[in-house]
């Protein structure tokens, strides 16, 4: 799944230019072709299907090169990920209806791929069999109220994988702080396998009208139709994400519970934790100088341009060509409320 925005990322993630497109890392590779090259190192690139905007296909194009242009899926608006998901099952569906799944974001951070890579493939041997859906679990750090989380039922079976009990949506540091200490809760990485059969009988089951959208239009698929019929199709399609359309209603969802170094990236705190960091604990892209400042999140990507911080702890700066933002490190929330002043703020939709 690539169409996101991440606006929680601005002003460094564009609606024209989002952050799975970026280096935000500073390691010589944007966070999608970190994805590619994760997934393709275990499964056949003809096997792996790009679902993003058709604004994005351009970037796709140029950042992977040889992918096969035929799976990149072009969604003519965002819905959220549960149409994204539907057309990207029902055209696996006619590729192979035999087809285990894996559905990912094209924006997150896996340190320990091997790991990662055998439990995806665990996966796929236990709902070839079963018919569930398995979501992977990150066992949490600290309270992060950033994440989503998972409840589970730990009980006698002699599996690495439990049955969800159920999902919580980003809760408060009190509450965060009372999953971490129950061990009783996962952070949810947005990261699931099922059969692709499974999963269609889910859609049909729980959101019924996405369901008959893309059964009206299956036969489509695959042919030179496709393009036509996707974009009338999505402009009937439900504005709604997988966990809340499916993933939180179906009784056949398990979570398998896993340390492999992951990270949703999505904000700039978040980031902080994986930069390397001064000696007083600042961490720093591009040509940055600080005096006095700890702790700190400081990204400048322009070239022959210093910026130079004395007397700040933990914030947030970064600097574009055309934006400066100070934000301190506790109150990131705010970057999102400032994209929305921005977008009612009609003449600032340049910064967008």
């Amino acid at each position: 799944m690539a169409g996101g925005v991440g606006s929680r990322f601005w002003p460094m993630s564009r609606q024209s230019y989002p952050k799975q497109f970026i280096d935000v890392l500073n390691c010589g590779k944007t966070l999608i072709q970190m994805t590619y090259e994760r997934l393709s190192r275990f499964l056949n690139p003809e096997n792996i299907l790009i679902v993003t905007n058709a604004e994005y296909v351009h970037l796709v194009k140029e950042q992977i090169p040889n992918f096969p242009y035929q799976n990149i899926l072009s969604e003519p608006v965002g819905r959220n990920t549960a149409p994204c998901i539907a057309y990207g099952c029902f055209k696996i569906q006619k590729m192979n209806p035999n087809a285990a799944v894996l559905i990912c974001p094209s924006d997150h951070l896996i340190i320990d791929e091997g790991l990662f890579q055998n439990i995806v493939l665990d996966s796929f041997d236990v709902v070839l069999q079963k018919p569930i859906i398995m979501t992977l679990g990150i066992r949490p750090t600290r309270p992060d109220t950033g994440y989503g989380y998972i409840q589970f039922e730990e009980d006698n079976i002699e599996t690495p994988y439990y049955k969800v009990k159920s999902f919580t949506e980003k809760p408060s540091l009190e509450i965060a702080e009372y999953f971490l200490s129950s061990g009783e809760y996962l952070w949810n990485s947005g990261i699931f396998i099922s059969s692709v059969h499974h999963l269609i009988q889910e859609f049909q089951c729980y959101l019924p009208d996405i369901h008959e959208i893309f059964v009206n239009i299956k036969n489509d698929l695959l042919t030179e139709k496709e393009t036509e019929q996707v974009n009338d199709a999505y402009l009937k399609c439900q504005n709604i994400s997988i966990d809340y359309g499916i993933m939180e209603k179906t009784e056949q969802v398990f979570v398998y519970p896993a340390s492999f170094g992951w990270s949703d990236l999505g904000t700039w705190a978040s980031l902080y934790e994986h930069i390397p960091l001064d000696e007083n604990h600042n961490a720093k892209q591009g040509k940055v100088i600080v005096f006095n400042s700890h702790q700190n999140m400081i990204s400048s990507k322009i070239q022959n341009k210093i910026v130079v911080i004395e007397g700040l702890d933990n914030y947030i700066v970064v600097d574009t060509a055309d934006v400066l933002m100070i934000c301190r490190k506790n109150q990131e929330q705010f970057i999102k409320e400032v994209v929305n002043h921005l977008k009612k703020e009609r003449i600032y939709d340049h910064y967008l």
